[in-house]
């Protein structure tokens, strides 16, 4: 039974209660919360990390820390260090690995970290496809939930989870006007899918399926936002609102399944925009928890995006943003090093 189910239920678990204490909050509106998706638990069921993080309204604000290794940056020991880094400073961590044995490097840092970690697996299985396939949208739909099932498996406690964009959008932000039509890797990489192919989205198709994955182990989709915007031009035009309505939609379908979700947002967003960013998103998604990118007021900041992703971060969490994906002074540049990730996440926090 998931903890939604437990929640609805009117069961009161230890978990509850060790939240309500960290978090100084009542444990009744705790478990209610819980029980209508307004808060998450981020935790991998059958391999719960060290720490338990809750996530939602009421609860303090939490920072996200990014790492992982590139396909021409492949240290394991430094994305190690950055763990313990994180550890320091963070309150979820994601790895982001597109380099070197993934597997491999996936299980080092779930077991370096205290904190729930987070992945996005059509990355691992875009990089297989190409190295086996010769192509990376060559991947089956059972090469992808194969990977996803791998990772729960592992103790992944959250994966950003590209569902909200369809065949039809993708083809339509492509030909668009915009500055950086998909700026989402994973977003991308699910859009090439799609094409190539011509088929709809894999997530979307394959749906209950995903749903009961998650529902296993208990652990938290991420619905991410293939069209958030990579320019403050580009923010909240039709692409980007016209996928946080479908994502919306999804959200209803995965609470309704009793599975623990939180979706992801922007990305670059002017300033004056940020609180009603905040606020748009939790309207439309009957206030599940939030996870934004920064957001970055600003495309011109590098390299000193740790600090204006922190003022943008400020806005965003007085507005009710839930967690907070750091950004490095690295952003746009390069891979960041270990120096790099502590003053991004000192920076968010």
């Amino acid at each position: 039974m998931s903890i939604i189910e437990e929640a609805r239920r009117g069961v009161i678990t230890d978990e509850m209660k060790k939240v309500a204490e960290e978090e100084n909050i009542n444990l009744l509106k705790l478990r209610n919360r819980i029980a209508e998706g307004k808060v998450i638990l981020i935790r991998n069921a059958k391999r719960p990390s060290e720490r338990l993080i809750a996530i939602g309204k009421g609860i303090t604000t939490k920072i996200n820390v990014n790492i992982g290794t590139s396909s021409e940056v492949i240290d394991i020991n430094m994305e190690l260090e950055k763990a313990r880094i994180a550890n320091r400073w963070g309150d979820t961590l994601m790895d982001l690995s597109t380099g070197g044995d993934l597997d491999e490097i996936r299980r080092k840092i779930i077991e370096n970290s205290k904190l729930p970690v987070g992945t996005v697996p059509i990355y691992q299985t875009f990089i297989e496809s190409f190295k086996k396939k010769s192509g990376g949208a060559y991947f089956s739909e059972d090469d992808l939930f194969s990977t996803i099932e791998k990772h729960l498996k592992d103790g992944v406690a959250f994966m950003t989870i590209h569902a909200g964009i369809t065949k039809e959008l993708a083809i339509k932000a492509l030909r668009s006007n915009r500055i950086i039509p998909i700026v989402s890797r994973g977003g991308d990489m699910i859009a090439g899918w799609m094409i190539h192919n011509n088929k709809e989205n894999p997530y979307l198709t394959n749906w209950d399926y995903l749903l009961e994955l998650f529902k296993e182990y208990d652990a938290v989709i991420s619905l991410g936002d293939s069209l958030r915007p990579g320019a403050i031009s580009d923010a909240h035009d039709e692409f980007q609102i016209a996928e946080l309505i479908e994502t919306s939609r999804l959200v209803q379908k995965v609470l309704d399944k009793g599975v623990q979700v939180m979706v992801e947002g922007p990305g670059h967003v002017p300033l004056n925009e940020i609180s009603w960013d905040v606020k748009l998103m939790k309207r439309l998604t009957k206030g599940v928890p939030y996870y934004v990118l920064g957001p970055l007021p600003t495309d011109i900041a590098a390299p000193y995006d740790h600090i204006a992703s922190a003022i943008g971060a400020a806005i965003a969490a007085s507005s009710g943003a839930d967690l907070l994906c750091y950004l490095t002074p690295a952003e746009h540049l390069s891979l960041p090093n270990v120096e790099q990730v502590e003053e991004g996440a000192i920076a968010l926090r």
